[in-house]
């Protein structure tokens, strides 16, 4: 963990960066569906690819509660700046961190950490989102390499990335997770396409797009922690800390959602009087300040949970459940309480109602989550 006098200079820089470059830049981001390059090559500089990866590889070694509190200060920006990293941060480098051998760490992280990789995990496939264990995916060892073919879908960063986190099956006759293996497989490797960037709802600017192996060449030596069937647990363990990454990304979303809300609702006036001195809608603002106080209470528990060595896995999908469920209705209350504007582009409580949708579904869906909760309970009984 930080010191905290080291931990506020962080979250300092973070807010006078999201408040002076990325809120400014959010409409432009969305018109063009892109980030600008001046403005990754601060979020580069700011070491924000390198949030979570160990100091020894050249990253800033951020705890969890660390790592929380840094993205509820990203999260208040459009969602796609956070994305443009996220991946290095998360799901991408992770594995790598958890269970990698000490070479794969020495030759990915450093790069992954300053920016100069853009990593990327591909799970998903057209027949297996929800039901991880039933991917397709296939990879069979000749020699000293594996060959893999199958289709990733929405695979966030994919038109970018140098490396992909690839889930496939090594072994065919076990159908479950004990079949999966991990891969590190690069951009460069024979084999390796990536298909058209996919048309989305919201969150312009965060690219995804299919993955697509036809007998791609990837070395042995790629597997990471240089075992197979391990690939379902490495998996699992990064989603956890992914959860509450997310988590807090949506905790930080909401608490901008409320500061519009508030603000419109002091400027815009009917009958008579601002918005604000109505009741009902100090409801609607009490409401989402309420929950929005909860998800973070939840995040920074679940966090340090983490840091302490506790198994999260209940944890973060509560997170990752009423989180994801939170910043939906707040969103919705905040559309409500600008009326007509609300439904305006030219309002940022338009956008981001379209971007936070995707919360409750990546990173395992709401009813996912439900499920997860639930097993643990039966499991604690």
């Amino acid at each position: 963990m930080l010191d905290l006098e080291t931990r506020k200079q962080l979250l300092d820089a973070i807010r006078r960066f999201v408040e002076e470059v990325c809120i400014p830049a959010e409409a432009r981001v969305a018109d063009e569906d892109r980030i600008p390059s001046e403005i990754d090559l601060q979020m580069r500089e700011l070491g924000l690819y390198g949030l979570s990866v160990p100091t020894e590889y050249g990253g800033l070694g951020l705890g969890m509660e660390d790592e929380a509190l840094a993205c509820m200060e990203l999260g208040r920006a459009s969602p796609a700046f956070r994305s443009a990293f996220g991946t290095n941060v998360g799901i991408g480098s992770q594995g790598i961190v958890i269970d990698g051998t000490e070479e794969q760490k020495r030759k990915y992280l450093p790069g992954i950490a300053s920016g100069e990789i853009v990593a990327s995990f591909a799970l998903t496939e057209p027949e297996a989102g929800s039901d991880a264990a039933s991917l397709k995916t296939r990879a069979r060892r000749e020699g000293d390499h594996y060959i893999l073919d199958g289709v990733k879908r929405f695979i966030t960063n994919s038109p970018r990335a140098g490396l992909f986190t690839v889930m496939a099956r090594t072994d065919p006759a076990n159908k479950g997770a004990g079949g999966i293996t991990a891969f590190l497989v690069e951009r460069g490797f024979s084999g390796l396409k990536i298909g058209k960037p996919d048309r989305k709802m919201g969150q312009q600017g965060a690219h995804t797009a299919d993955v697509i192996f036809e007998n791609c060449l990837v070395p042995a030596a790629n597997i990471i922690g240089g075992r197979e069937g391990q690939g379902f647990k490495t998996a699992m363990k990064v989603l956890d800390k992914g959860r509450i990454h997310i988590s807090a990304i949506c905790v930080g979303a909401a608490e901008r959602l409320i500061e519009e809300s508030v603000r419109y609702a002091r400027e815009r006036k009917q009958f008579g009087k601002p918005l604000a001195e109505f009741q009902l809608i100090q409801a609607m603002l009490a409401d989402s300040r309420t929950e929005a106080f909860a998800a973070r209470a939840m995040v920074l528990d679940a966090a340090r949970r983490r840091d302490a060595g506790e198994d999260i896995n209940l944890e973060a999908a509560c997170c990752k459940y009423y989180a994801s469920e939170m910043v939906g209705r707040v969103a919705d209350r905040a559309v409500q309480i600008h009326g007509g504007s609300g439904y305006m582009r030219d309002f940022a409580v338009e956008r981001f109602y379209r971007d936070v949708r995707l919360f409750r579904i990546y990173e395992g869906t709401s009813q996912i989550q439900q499920i997860v909760i639930a097993k643990a309970m039966m499991k604690d009984g």
